[in-house]
């Protein structure tokens, strides 16, 4: 199942958000402990400026608790079956919407009758259901098959 909503999900993540999860899972993949910014840099590909306000977002949000000095790094808050996939997207973009209902840059003021807002609102239900169901465990998991 995750599979089938992985394309969706990625044009629905932002750079920010993506590099997070790959982070977080490369993190939940070597659970010896902290994990320095260099390695997580080298491992993952990522511009260490990115990575830097990434993992201080995610330090803020209690998700990973950062570690300073000689040895220092950061380290899961969390096992990776408790981390949501929704938790991180929360941090990054806010709750998970697929329709604001903007026209010209104001509410639509057909919101209330809209059959296409109707639709549209079941399918981000399914979205959020799918989404809410994904852990850092099971896309390890996935991987790992």
């Amino acid at each position: 199942m995750i599979l089938r909503w992985y394309h969706l999900i990625m044009k629905l993540m932002t750079r920010n958000t993506d590099y997070a999860v790959r982070a977080i899972c490369h993190m939940a993949a070597k659970p010896q402990g902290v994990i320095s910014v260099t390695e997580l840099v080298d491992e993952l590909k990522i511009p260490r400026p990115f990575l830097r306000k990434i993992l201080q977002m995610l330090s803020k949000s209690g998700l990973v608790t950062s570690y300073k000095g000689i040895g220092g790094g950061f380290r899961l808050e969390a096992k990776p079956d408790k981390i949501y996939l929704s938790d991180i997207i929360k941090v990054f973009q806010g709750d998970f919407t697929l329709n604001e209902c903007f026209f010209k840059k104001k509410v639509c003021p057909n919101r209330q009758t809209c059959i296409l807002k109707k639709r549209i609102d079941l399918i981000e239900r399914r979205a959020q259901e799918e989404i809410g169901a994904i852990t850092i465990g099971s896309l390890i998991t996935e991987r790992q098959r």
